[in-house]
């Protein structure tokens, strides 16, 4: 059996040099078509019976051009553009046809298919960044979390995704962006499947690290595939129409896990090593977006231009001609034919791929060959993003992605955690503080909540079948006391002498009781493990607060969309981001929850066009051979930056306002007025 990797990874030098191959010529790939040629006045069976000119077109009137001659006059400009030039490059030639071809494919059916099935792709990887905050405050008490723990579960997707944007967009430069895309989506399907299962925080640790692994590549492919399926005057505004299937993960998540994690119900266990909860059932529901992804992608195409760039000539023409003959039987022109027979191809070198034959060493031997080159391939194909034609344009998108990410992303959880700390304030304001009380002989059967209780006397009580919550006892003493049956949740014990008292079923372990003296005290079948309280632990607002954030995007989403071609990408980057930046001097009149909830939605709504307009310049400022790869070395970029702003901010919660708001404002207005440096790409093909 031949060797499946033989031959099908070509990659260009240092330069973007291309050769062409052809019938009766040297500058393209001829193929032989279906189609014989026709007749100057030959009909086919479709058009029997009509004259052309009993055709009219429906615009004619109303002084509308036929689509067909714009098209045509796209194309004399780009000629006559390329005629006035000094010299046209053959990377820029090719870029040219691919356009035409696109062009006459159309935009139809097969790109609106391909959009659902790369919008649910883009689901899985918003949902991945939504899934760990929504179900800590349950795995929290699930896991008997620390606050460092609770805070490495947090940062470890990011880790991950940052990794992942990075190798799986490098490879899929080399490999493919259809391939790549679907090992990252079963990658995110399997880690989800058992972390959903894992019952301690190392295992789940390690496959939520997996899954972002998976899921981070899933962006830089995503955009550089749909990309090249679309025609110059389509591309604007259908990327930013994808942009949507972000905001749309992020409210499914939000939204099933309102209506999952509170359902105690929803769950199973088999003794008490092995618990289900609900929060389980959401992660493993969160999985559903890349689970079909993953089986749509199963019925797509590899992109014809990551063929064309690898010499795969007739597999390119293919599946141009499937995109050709799916729009137009779509349309009701089935009488089209696809009259593409010779496309311009890139050189190959023939030096830079290193194989083993299937004769020759182990199969092991060959793999350890291939993944070596590869890497140094994918490598090669990163360190050539700083070379002299393309530094200054990735340097400004570097620190463009890093400023968004670090303010977005830093604000993003600077709100839920102010909101957070607005209840903790308004909590302890309604603390009860009880001094020197004298308990004898009393039976506790009703919960304490959220008291101080300082130099008490507790003589031979009962504390019994009861909930304690926030509750602290100082410099107290318990002679003969009962406790059976307690679940506890920040209690704790300080400086108590404790006598002649028994703790039966209760989860009061010795670091609850600090600096305490116990005697003759007798601890009885302590309860293991932690326990949820869904009542309490759960609140709504948490899900609330995300599921208005997500929803809050839709309005710049749809903005960003219908205007990106045609005002450009950098007047909606550089407006959007300090736009927002303005934006965040709104935050010093935070002062209670809903306003903060409001602020939120603000920023929100205005930064999504920059986003959207940060996605669609970065596809189309690089070649075909560097796409995925510059923009997974961005996107990992990006996720190094929402790590740093998510620690930076959170770190200031409680302390001041300032610093977090001046941050979020100098970096926006430094990202904002570099990307007014950016080219317009507008009106450019891709290379």
């Amino acid at each position: 059996m031949a060797d499946p990797y033989h031959n099908n990874i070509y990659h260009q030098g240092d330069g973007d040099s291309y050769r062409t191959y052809g019938q009766g010529g040297q500058d393209s790939y001829g193929y032989q078509t279906d189609y014989p040629p026709q007749e100057e006045d030959a009909a086919s069976d479709a058009t029997e019976g009509h004259d052309e000119e009993d055709q009219m077109y429906e615009g004619e009137y109303q002084g509308i051009p036929h689509p067909d001659e714009v098209k045509a006059a796209r194309r004399a400009a780009r000629a006559k553009a390329r005629t006035v030039a000094d010299g046209v490059s053959d990377q820029e030639e090719l870029a040219e046809q691919y356009e035409d071809i696109m062009e006459d494919c159309g935009h139809g059916k097969f790109q609106w298919t391909l959009f659902v099935v790369l919008g649910l792709a883009l689901m899985a990887d918003s949902v991945e960044c939504f899934v760990v905050a929504l179900v800590l405050p349950s795995a929290e008490k699930d896991m008997c979390l620390s606050h460092a723990e609770k805070g490495m579960l947090g940062l470890i997707v990011f880790l991950g995704m940052m990794f992942g944007a990075f190798i799986w967009g490098g490879l899929a430069d080399k490999v493919g962006r259809r391939k790549c895309l679907i090992i990252v989506l079963a990658m995110n399907c399997i880690s989800a499947f058992f972390s959903s299962f894992a019952q301690g925080y190392g295992f789940f640790l390690f496959f939520r690290l997996f899954s972002g692994i998976g899921i981070g590549g899933s962006v830089p492919i995503v955009y550089s595939y749909f990309s090249e399926f679309l025609q110059m005057d389509k591309r604007g505004e259908h990327l930013s129409w994808l942009c949507m299937f972000w905001m749309m993960g992020g409210i499914y998540a939000s939204s099933i896990a309102w209506g999952i994690i509170p359902r105690y119900g929803w769950g199973f266990s088999m003794g008490t090593e092995f618990q289900f909860h609900s929060w389980r059932v959401f992660v493993l529901v969160c999985a559903l977006p890349a689970i079909a992804a993953f089986v749509g992608l199963l019925f797509m195409p590899e992109s014809p231009r990551f063929l064309l760039e690898n010499a795969k000539h007739d597999e390119a023409w293919m599946i141009l001609k499937q995109v050709h003959d799916t729009n137009w039987r779509a349309k009701g022109e089935p009488e089209r034919v696809f009259t593409v027979t010779q496309i311009k191809t890139p050189k190959t070198q023939e030096d830079e791929f290193i194989e083993i034959q299937t004769a020759t060493g182990t199969a092991f031997q060959r793999w350890v060959v291939r993944t070596l080159t590869l890497t140094k391939l994918v490598m090669k194909n990163v360190l050539s993003l700083f070379g002299h034609d393309l530094r200054l344009a990735t340097l400004l998108m570097a620190i463009i992605w890093f400023t968004m990410a670090f303010s977005f992303y830093g604000l993003s959880v600077w709100f839920p955690d102010m909101i957070k700390h607005l209840q903790h304030e308004e909590y302890e304001s309604k603390l009860k503080v009880f001094h020197r009380e004298k308990v004898e002989q009393f039976h506790f059967n009703f919960s304490l909540e959220n008291q101080v209780h300082k130099e008490g006397e507790y003589i031979n009580d009962k504390f019994i079948n009861i909930e304690m919550k926030s509750v602290k006892f100082e410099d107290s003493l318990f002679v003969d006391c009962f406790f059976e049956n307690i679940r506890s949740t920040e209690t704790i014990f300080e400086n108590c002498t404790i006598r002649s008292t028994v703790f039966y079923d209760t989860d009061l372990y010795e670091e609850k009781f600090i600096d305490c003296t116990f005697e003759n005290v007798t601890f009885l079948h302590n309860k293991k493990g932690c326990h949820l309280d869904y009542e309490e632990e759960n609140d709504v607002l948490v899900y609330l607060v995300s599921f208005l954030g997500c929803l809050a995007v839709l309005p710049g989403n749809i903005i960003s969309a219908l205007f990106m071609d045609k005002i450009g990408r950098i007047k909606i980057i550089g407006g959007s981001m300090l736009i927002s930046a303005g934006c965040t001097f709104f935050l010093f009149l935070s002062f209670s929850q809903a306003a903060i909830i409001a602020w939120q939605c603000l920023f929100c709504g205005v930064s999504v066009a920059a986003w959207n307009g940060i996605q669609v310049i970065t596809v189309e400022l690089y070649p075909a051979s560097k796409r995925a790869t510059a923009f997974g070395v961005l996107n990992a970029i990006c996720k190094l930056a929402a790590i740093l702003g998510s620690s930076i901010f959170a770190s200031f919660v409680g302390i001041t306002k300032v610093i977090p708001i001046l941050l979020s404002f100098g970096a926006l207005v430094g990202g904002g007025v570099l990307a007014l440096k950016l080219p317009e790409t507008r009106k450019k093909v891709l290379l």
